[in-house]
């Protein structure tokens, strides 16, 4: 396992790296891999995504929208537990 992370961050650097053609016209998305690399890594390694997470984020912000103007904490505490189990 960590021989295949090895080999993938040299063929990255190898590729990404240089002053070559990737750096100069993939600039931004080489500095986005190279911030990333690890979580891209994991993500090989594991399998799994953050798509339940990012689903519970958005019914969060579903139920803001739907409940604006509410002033109290304790009814849009209620909301989101009802909507969400």
């Amino acid at each position: 396992m960590q021989r295949n992370i090895a080999r993938l961050n040299t063929a990255y650097k190898n590729f990404f790296d240089g002053r070559g053609f990737p750096q100069i016209f993939y600039g931004k998305t080489a500095q986005t891999i190279r911030e990333h690399l690890p979580g891209i890594c994991n993500y090989f390694i594991s399998g799994t995504t953050s798509g339940v997470m990012e689903g519970i984020n958005n019914k969060i912000r579903l139920v803001m929208r739907l409940g604006y103007g509410l002033t109290n904490f304790n009814n849009l505490r209620s909301r989101l537990l009802g909507c969400c189990s």
